[in-house]
């Protein structure tokens, strides 16, 4: 009985011990550190992004159907600060195609992201960058309908972790870390909720075809990079 008892002591202390304490608990607003070959990028580094000379690489022309179209230039050239009150524009590298904010669709995916424009047309493909000093991230807001994008977390299926424009305020939903690739020349967004990375679901169907989600472990290729076009200023 006294050995049992001295055994069950012991148990209990090493549990005592090999428990984490509360400080060391992960913090889902910081990220985990940058995988092999991709930089984190904050607030004053994306001035260097934006190359030496300051452009955005837009000759100023117009398509030929009078629509504003993205500058030619590459996600590097095309950058800039994030607290710059200029527009963005996201481009699957996937698919070749702009995201656009679907602020018609019905509930509950109103204000879905999609990477389905061929062109930047307005608003619907505009983005405004907005850097975070506390948790050193980025939250992204719709031109299209002036919300935040957050990551449905509690959606279920298909749908989870989709990115939609709907949120009035930014907090850990609708935090993003941004990553630079500069030998591709291509960027990559990891959601501060889950640590997921954003991927453009080519293969998807129906209302969600090219839907963005964060639902990848690591940038495996041209579903999880983007470029980043400043298309106003």
């Amino acid at each position: 009985m006294t050995s049992a008892v001295l055994s069950l002591s012991a148990l209990l202390a090493a549990s005592t011990l090999a428990a984490p304490s509360a400080g060391a608990a992960p913090r889902n607003d910081r990220p985990a550190a940058a995988p092999a070959g991709w930089e984190r990028v904050d607030g004053s580094e994306l001035a260097r992004f934006a190359g030496s000379d300051g452009s955005d690489g837009s000759d100023g022309s117009d398509g030929s159907d009078g629509r504003t179209q993205a500058p030619a230039a590459t996600g590097r050239s095309a950058s800039a600060r994030a607290d710059d009150s200029g527009t963005y524009a996201l481009k699957s590298v996937r698919n070749g195609k702009f995201t656009a904010t679907e602020k018609n669709y019905a509930a509950p995916n109103t204000g879905v992201l999609r990477a389905r424009s061929a062109a930047v047309t307005g608003a619907w493909e505009g983005f405004a960058f907005e850097w975070h000093e506390a948790t050193e991230t980025y939250a992204l807001k719709s031109l299209a309908n002036n919300r935040y994008v957050a990551v449905e977390g509690n959606y279920t299926g298909n749908a989870q972790n989709v990115l939609r424009a709907r949120s009035t305020g930014a907090g850990t939903w609708e935090r993003f870390t941004l990553y630079y690739n500069e030998d591709a020349d291509r960027w990559a967004l990891q959601s501060a909720l889950n640590g997921r990375f954003v991927a453009m679901e080519n293969s998807y169907t129906g209302s969600l075809q090219y839907a963005l989600r964060a639902r990848s472990l690591e940038v495996t290729g041209s579903w999880e990079q983007f470029e980043i076009f400043q298309i106003g200023s």
